[in-house]
């Protein structure tokens, strides 16, 4: 009984080796035909995997970017209105420590929140001066926001802030250019003319051009308060940290609805402020990175699709240069299915080869990139999806196209066909 069932089974895979074989045989046998007529497959499937590799490498380099900067982020700052420019003026719509505590009160998505100001000041040690130094304000939650650790000495503390005190923090670069002690805690430093007590050093975060970074240079932080007494005029913004990234409207929404009233704006009012979150700016990407990815697959699959139409050529070809062969397999007792089977196994096999060789030559060009200098993307790989994908879509071309010169071969009289010269 079991030998009943599986014999069916077994009469039909070794038909597909058979025919597999048959196939594989017709190919090696001519090469140069198969190898141009499996070139469209080639750049197709070269084409899927390059680019999968790119848009992922890129796309994880971008999102790693991002979250260096920190993907819980947003940022407000005062901003006037168009309409309103001529009658209302910058310092109007300045943002407050009173407003910042507002927020940090009543905005239930916002963690905590540091305000900032910047000046460009002379910064001396003994002899040793440098002009244009950027002098940041800071409060203490400005670590925990910018993940920023201090590798020698103390952060800043909240009487730091209240007391006005002359201290400040450095960052690594500021001690070489400065000529500083490797620990410089402890030693004095002239801001603008006045005496700083250095508490600490702030280990030196690395962003890339594209976010702004660059070649790393002197930072200086010293106390909010402490900015805005020696100049009370710098421009205030405010860095914010939400609990959930995810509820980013949220968190608009609340900041919003306090700085409003707060402000006493009337409904038909544009707001006096403006706001950037972080997780914005990557769901925009993560959105051009879809549309890029669709256009480059429309254009990866018409070049399938020039392949596939080629494949079918040639297999009509083929079907017409061994139309004795068929006569001869067909007067011997070879059923059409069986003679269908060969040529579109034949079809498949060309295609999946040619799916191969693609994939092949794409895995070489995206690890030999890796090796080119100051490549950007430090790591790159074609994704597993491209590769079932690929090859997917080979398989899937070589049965579409392979079928109509298959259905015509297995459709052959054979009286007529042995008589074909």
């Amino acid at each position: 009984m079991i030998k009943l069932l599986l014999s069916p089974i077994v009469f039909v895979l070794r038909l597909l080796w058979q025919t597999v074989f048959l196939a594989i045989g017709q190919v090696w046998a001519n090469k140069i035909r198969a190898i141009l007529t499996a070139l469209g497959i080639i750049i197709g499937v070269l084409g899927v995997t390059v680019v999968a590799a790119g848009l992922d490498g890129m796309q994880g380099y971008v999102l790693n970017q991002f979250e260096d900067i920190g993907a819980k982020k947003m940022w407000l700052w005062g901003d006037v209105p168009d309409d309103k420019r001529s009658v209302m003026s910058w310092t109007d719509v300045k943002v407050t420590t009173y407003e910042a505590r507002l927020i940090l009160e009543h905005a239930e998505t916002i963690e905590t929140l540091t305000p900032g100001c910047r000046a460009s000041w002379s910064v001396a040690n003994g002899k040793k001066l440098s002009q244009g130094v950027r002098v940041t304000g800071i409060w203490p939650a400005w670590h925990e926001i910018e993940n920023r650790q201090v590798i020698f000495g103390r952060p800043f503390s909240r009487i730091d802030d209240s007391e006005n005190r002359q201290v400040c923090l450095i960052n690594e670069q500021g001690i070489e250019e400065l000529d500083l002690d490797t620990d410089p805690t402890g030693d004095y430093i002239l801001i603008n003319g006045r005496r700083f007590l250095i508490i600490g050093v702030v280990e030196t975060k690395e962003l890339s051009p594209m976010m702004g970074g660059g070649q790393s240079r002197t930072e200086i932080y010293i106390p909010f308060s402490t900015h805005k007494m020696m100049n009370p005029y710098t421009w205030t913004d405010l860095t914010l940290q939400m609990y959930d990234p995810d509820k980013s409207d949220d968190a608009r929404e609340e900041i919003r609805f306090i700085l409003r009233n707060h402000r006493k704006l009337n409904p038909d009012d544009e707001d006096t402020f403006d706001m950037f979150v972080i997780q914005s700016a990557i769901e925009d990407f993560n959105n051009v990175a879809r549309v890029i990815g669709f256009v480059m697959g429309g254009v990866v699959a018409v070049s399938l699709l020039v392949g596939g139409i080629g494949i079918m050529n040639i297999m009509l070809v083929s079907v017409s240069e061994r139309t004795r062969e068929i006569g001869l397999r067909k007067a011997m007792g070879a059923k059409p299915p069986v003679v269908l089977l060969q040529f579109l196994v034949e079809a498949v096999v060309l295609c999946v080869v040619g799916g191969l060789v693609g994939l092949f030559i794409g895995n070489v060009l995206v690890t030999g990139v890796q090796f080119v200098p100051n490549f950007p993307l430090e790591s790159i790989a074609i994704p597993r999806w491209a590769v079932v994908l690929s090859l997917g879509f080979s398989a899937a071309v070589g049965i579409i196209f392979g079928m109509f010169p298959a259905i015509k071969a297995s459709m052959l009289n054979p009286i007529d066909a042995l008589r074909h010269e």
